[in-house]
């Protein structure tokens, strides 16, 4: 019994001494190079040399396209309407007929201007045979005194005015019989009408408040904006901007500076612009709103660096220039940003080499062990 039990002892301890053995004899420099990794060089900066460049910049502005022309056509004088030769989307040329007028008591007024013109008429001519008689008569002495031959050129005299006034009141009466056609005064397109055949039409406020037909040309548009302040100065007569609208997608339009206000809006602080826009293929149409591109001037005394260059921190506006291996703030003002490129200020010169990624994390001052890699 006490040998079994002895056993049931001894084993396990020799077998939990066997094990420690081993374990201890493992070799230290194996287990220490385990848990110390092996060192890593740092990485190369990504860096590039910096030049001056011209950096295209511009300001988008909302504008509005108008017809080129546009006029409403009432009727001249109180009428109906006989007869109406467009509509809606007609294309019309200057001087065609769009519509004619009735009004009857014209024709009438007419015809009695007609016949008082021809009885003053009558009355003209009687009275100039009378004093041409009596003037060829005094030719002999003691005939016709002069104060008959001088009664007689004053009735003469005041005929003739009274023929001149009947031929303006025939005249008058005769245009607004010419008033019954309506015509197109430019080329263009009907865009609006608000009568039918045989409706009353008369002057605005009279014969009726809307007018027969709205006529816009369309073939040539104007573009109107207003320039706020800050951006007048980069725009003149003839100069030439891109604009875009909403429903022609990926499509851009070109116009020219045709007309400056010369003057700032009191109440918004800018200038009315206006442009000239072509538009023979008719797409683009009156009331539609764009996006007007105003090209801004580059300065040519700045250097142009990707936006990631420049460091904005607590301290200031920074890029990060690398000399003799080591990196210097160097502090800059910012200028325009476009397209991921930013214009810097600073007292940097050409072919200077900056950090592409500039952050805190590159130390001023700071040795660059791994040293950089041109871009």
């Amino acid at each position: 019994m006490n040998n079994i039990y002895n056993r049931t002892i001894i084993l396990p301890l020799l077998l939990t001494g066997l094990l420690i053995g081993q374990t201890g004899c493992n070799n230290p420099e194996e287990k220490e190079k385990k848990e110390t990794p092996a060192s890593v060089a740092p990485p190369a900066q990504d860096a590039f040399v910096i030049n001056k460049s011209v950096l295209t910049t511009s300001a988008h502005i909302p504008g509005e396209l108008l017809a080129f022309q546009q006029v409403d056509l009432y009727a001249k004088v109180n009428s109906f309407i006989k007869k109406l030769n467009a509509d809606v989307g007609t294309e019309v040329h200057a001087g065609q007929v769009l519509a004619v007028l009735d009004a009857p008591e014209i024709n009438s007024q007419l015809q009695g201007a007609e016949s008082r013109l021809k009885s003053q008429e009558a009355i003209y001519l009687a009275d100039k045979a009378t004093y041409d008689r009596l003037f060829e008569t005094s030719k002999t002495p003691g005939t016709i005194s002069h104060n008959d031959l001088d009664m007689a050129y004053a009735r003469q005299k005041s005929d003739q005015a009274q023929l001149e006034s009947a031929k303006a009141a025939y005249r008058e009466i005769a245009d607004n019989k010419n008033y019954l056609q309506i015509t197109a005064p430019f080329d263009g397109v009907i865009t609006n009408r608000n009568v039918s055949a045989g409706a009353y039409v008369g002057p605005s406020g009279k014969g009726s408040d809307m007018p027969i037909f709205t006529l816009q040309q369309q073939k040539k548009l104007r573009l109107v904006v207003s320039i706020p302040e800050a951006y007048t100065s980069y725009l003149s007569a003839n100069s030439e901007i891109s604009f875009t609208v909403g429903s022609l997608v990926n499509q851009k339009f070109t116009a020219t500076v045709s007309r400056l206000a010369g003057a700032l809006d009191n109440k918004l602080r800018s200038e009315h612009i206006e442009m000239d826009v072509k538009n023979d293929d008719k797409k683009l149409l009156p009331g539609m709103v764009a996006e007007v591109a105003i090209p801004l001037k580059a300065n040519s005394n700045a250097f142009v660096v990707p936006a990631s260059a420049v460091l904005n921190s607590t301290q200031g506006v920074f890029v990060i220039c690398v000399k003799d291996n080591k990196t210097i703030w160097v502090p800059v003002k910012s200028g325009r940003t476009n397209d991921g490129k930013t214009e810097v200020f600073g007292s940097l010169a050409f072919n200077d080499t900056l950090i592409v990624h500039a952050s805190e994390e590159v130390r001023n001052g700071a040795a660059l062990t791994g040293g950089v890699k041109l871009k």
